[in-house]
């Protein structure tokens, strides 16, 4: 069972670091390729090998079981193309650690549309990821506050994404949603790109590595790692490790395109690592309360 438990923790490093170096790899890819087009290839074959492999579960899945799967899906939708039309005016890096700030939304979000308890830390957290956004949208060289304003949408889409998912999952099989929800995101992305004619077939390695790379290795095989992981590491070691993600983006983003934050830049970076992990950490610092005693 450790031994799992290390396995499964290793993966997901491995996928956190996958993720955060699609940000650069997407960048790339998105100078060449039409925004539409690009994650319509990208979701459309992670969409049939996910319901290939889960084909008795779509099968049997529910008419609610549908209408979930899609809903989520239009958030996701939303999450990756404000994701990816922010990569064209904003960093890598900035970008990386703005997405991360989904962590911190979904509980302020969960209290103000859900009604439900948020805690101290996440408004704490959230009152000091906003003081990070603001130095890091003003720092180091390149993007826009355009850019920057496009992926927050992206973070509170995937706040959202989340909170639908958590509800969605207690009542139909994951891996039936998933394949539901990506062929969402390829659908919709396919047909804006046919309607705006930016139907466009790619053409260099640059847009084939970035496919392969998100597709299989960030979406397909991505989500199995988790749910894989999931299943032998705690929540809040998965979390926690996850969090991560927006670290490498920056790592990457300086090893392959150079981009660097002034001090203002890295400042905020470090706030808004610090709000990831300390709304993930936070519950369960917590000291266990008190048994009632019996009367």
């Amino acid at each position: 069972m450790e031994n799992r438990t290390r396995v499964a923790e290793v993966s997901l490093v491995a996928i956190a670091a996958i993720w955060g170096l699609t940000f650069v790899m997407v960048q790339d890819a998105v100078e060449r390729l039409p925004v539409t087009a690009f994650l319509a290839y990208r979701f459309l074959p992670a969409c049939a090998l996910v319901a290939v492999i889960f084909r008795r579960e779509v099968a049997r899945l529910s008419g609610a079981g549908w209408v979930a799967g899609l809903l989520m899906g239009v958030f996701l939708t939303s999450g990756y193309v404000f994701q990816t039309l922010g990569l064209e005016l904003t960093t890598a890096a900035k970008a990386g650690f703005i997405t991360g700030l989904f962590v911190v939304l979904t509980p302020v979000f969960g209290a103000l549309f859900f009604g439900q308890r948020a805690g101290s830390a996440a408004w704490l957290a959230a009152l000091v990821s906003t003081a990070g956004l603001y130095l890091l949208s003003g720092g180091g060289s390149g993007g826009t506050a355009a850019g920057d304003l496009l992926v927050l949408g992206c973070a509170a889409s995937f706040a959202f994404h989340i909170l639908f998912t958590g509800r969605a999952v207690e009542a139909h099989h994951a891996g039936a949603l998933l394949a539901v929800q990506l062929g969402v995101c390829g659908v919709a992305t396919l047909g804006a790109a046919a309607v705006s004619g930016d139907l466009e077939a790619p053409r260099t390695a640059v847009e084939w590595n970035a496919l392969v790379v998100t597709s299989l290795g960030a979406t397909a095989l991505g989500f199995f790692v988790q749910t894989y992981a999931q299943k032998h590491a705690s929540p809040s070691r998965t979390a926690l490790i996850l969090a991560s993600e927006p670290a490498f983006a920056g790592l990457f983003a300086y090893v392959l395109a150079g981009e660097t934050l002034d001090a203002a830049g890295w400042a905020g970076a470090a706030l808004i690592m610090a709000a990831i992990v300390g709304v993930e950490l936070a519950p369960h610092l917590r000291p266990p309360r008190e048994p009632v005693p019996e009367r």
